[in-house]
């Protein structure tokens, strides 16, 4: 994975008055934090890491070298969390951890799937149940998707965690068993079958009268 440089700059004031006058001057305010070192506060800029997430092939999973303004410190990050204005849909805060390029991480990876699977051709269902994977591996590794071919997938057949074909150095830690994709057969099939095995109501039903029921009369 390709690394992405962005200046940051140190926070020395905290408060929702400060980090809104940051907003408005167009600026992100974040926390890098992790690597058995203490948090430090910064701001970004919004554009720059706007443009650097949409430019870059791994978006959001993107590893920055996070250089800090006015001096030689640079470290490596990646974003953790990422909040968003609800209403304007910008980004508000960010939270990098540090990243030490000769350790295992453990990010999320999307699932891509590929081709069309025959069981969907003769008329099934494609059951996409699973549409990211945690994986471990060096930051180095990390890939930005995980192809999943469902091209001879037929039907009632399904794709599991250990039936994946991962790059080298990649591992998913996740259930072997769990299925990631599969084809199922269409509902009105199923409720045809489950109509044609049920039993037949036996006898016929009680009538129920309607008013008083009658007495008998005295002579």
């Amino acid at each position: 994975m390709a690394e992405v440089t962005l200046e940051v700059s140190r926070r020395e004031r905290s408060g929702k008055e400060y980090a809104k006058k940051l907003r408005q001057d167009g600026k992100i305010p974040a926390v890098v934090y992790g690597g058995h070192k203490e948090p430090v506060a910064i701001t970004v800029e919004r554009k720059a890491v706007s443009d650097l997430i949409q430019k870059s092939d791994h978006g959001i999973r993107s590893i920055f070298l996070l250089k800090m303004s006015g001096t030689d410190q640079q470290r490596h990050a990646m974003i953790k969390d990422m909040q968003m204005d609800p209403i304007s849909r910008r980004m508000t805060h960010i939270d990098f951890v540090r990243v030490v390029m000769d350790e295992v991480v453990r990010v999320t990876v999307p699932v891509n799937i590929i081709g069309n699977s025959i069981g969907v051709k003769e008329g099934g269902i494609l059951d996409w149940q699973i549409r990211e994977l945690h994986v471990e591996c060096l930051p180095s590794a990390i890939p930005d998707k995980i192809d999943v071919d469902i091209t001879n997938l037929g039907g009632h057949e399904q794709v599991r965690v250990s039936d994946l074909q991962l790059p080298e150095g990649v591992k998913v830690s996740e259930d072997v068993q769990r299925v990631i994709v599969g084809v199922t057969s269409p509902r009105a099939e199923v409720v045809a079958e489950v109509a044609a095995v049920a039993e037949p109501v036996v006898g016929e039903p009680e009538v129920i009268k309607k008013g008083k029921p009658e007495t008998e009369t005295k002579e």
